[in-house]
């Protein structure tokens, strides 16, 4: 696992490239870095400053090599590398709040853009007109959209959102792409079809409806069958797509965790508030949902003694015995970890 500290602040949002050779991020505020590999070091290459309001989410496309970014701004970007530079094309989504977090499809053909505005933007390019533009997703979303992942069909689209649900849609776009298959969340997808939705309304239906509180993250497996997400209540949910559309959530004793993702069809990684990533397993059979263990277990340095005098003098220059600085924490991020992707990486 390598290890590498880019800034001062605080990463709100990353993206890999294709061969992870590259990363863009944004610290925390309007712009996004690129930093690329140069053996053990991380050079940064390029700034991309068009937005206006604080970038609340990053996508790079593998294959077609574009990155799209969405802003407190409430618009989108869509950056192509030309002759060494990132040339942006503004994308107009027609939302009213900002914007929170955005998703390229897996043909790259549309990207999803959830908001403030309790919506989903779904972006797919014109050819006729030469632009991009979007149509939305409204009903029955009730509060700001936190997280979106694509169905490997490229048609479903899972959201989590604040109104403690998650939700499958259907995102299908005729203009871009052909039917569908069916699929286990459903055989009939017109745009902005819901087949799917869980999670509670409050703390008394948190056990029934898989969990209680904002939904952080969500994310489809390999196959597409199954479907997980976190909530603020400290619960992992997965849901089994399908007639039964069951439900196995585990309410874990840690803070709150912001991401998920598979690692297999029964493996799942998560992190959040607690500073370091954890494995969960899942067995479909019997439909259980098991803690697997922390992932980042830090050796434990020997810790010589210290005299009377030693102890007064630390307490002095700390001012407080309960002070705690990221000295305390033994974990490789001093912070939240607020997103993750299925590589050799953890963020």
């Amino acid at each position: 696992m390598a290890y590498h500290s880019f800034l001062l602040e605080p990463i709100s949002c990353h993206a890999w490239n294709k061969d992870r050779t590259q990363i863009a991020f944004c610290p925390n505020n309007h712009e996004v870095h690129i930093y690329k590999k140069d053996g053990t070091k991380w050079t940064k290459i390029h700034e991309l400053k068009e937005h206006n309001g604080q970038v609340t989410g990053i996508d790079w496309a593998p294959d077609s090599n574009r990155i799209v970014t969405c802003g407190a701004d409430r618009n989108a970007y869509v950056w192509t590398l030309k002759e060494g530079a990132w040339k942006p094309t503004l994308v107009i989504l027609r939302i009213n709040r900002a914007a929170r977090c955005v998703k390229w499809s897996p043909r790259e053909n549309k990207f999803a853009v959830g908001s403030g505005s309790r919506l989903i933007s779904i972006c797919y390019f014109e050819q006729e007109n030469d632009w991009w533009v979007c149509k939305h997703i409204k009903k029955p979303i009730r509060s700001t959209i936190l997280s979106l992942d694509w169905h490997p069909n490229n048609v479903l689209l899972a959201a989590g959102s604040c109104d403690f649900k998650c939700r499958v849609f259907s995102a299908y776009i005729k203009e871009v792409e052909e039917k569908p298959g069916p699929t286990p969340w459903g055989s009939k997808m017109p745009f902005g079809e819901m087949l799917f939705e869980s999670g509670g309304s409050g703390a008394g239906s948190q056990a029934s409806a898989g969990g209680g509180g904002w939904v952080h993250s969500v994310c489809f497996s390999h196959s597409g069958n199954r479907l997980a997400w976190t909530s603020h209540d400290s619960t992992l949910s997965v849901a089994e797509g399908g007639k039964t559309g069951t439900v196995n959530s585990l309410s874990s004793e840690t803070l709150p965790l912001l991401c998920v993702t598979f690692i297999t069809e029964n493996s799942l990684v998560a992190a959040g508030h607690d500073c370091y990533p954890m494995l969960f397993v899942y067995d479909g059979a019997k439909g259980s949902l098991t803690f697997g263990g922390k992932l980042d277990v830090p050796k434990q340095a020997s810790q010589k003694g210290i005299s009377a005098r030693e102890r007064f003098q630390n307490l002095d220059r700390r001012a407080s015995e309960t002070q705690s600085t990221d000295k305390d924490l033994n974990t490789l991020h001093k912070n939240s970890i607020r997103s993750g992707e299925r590589t050799e990486y953890m963020f």
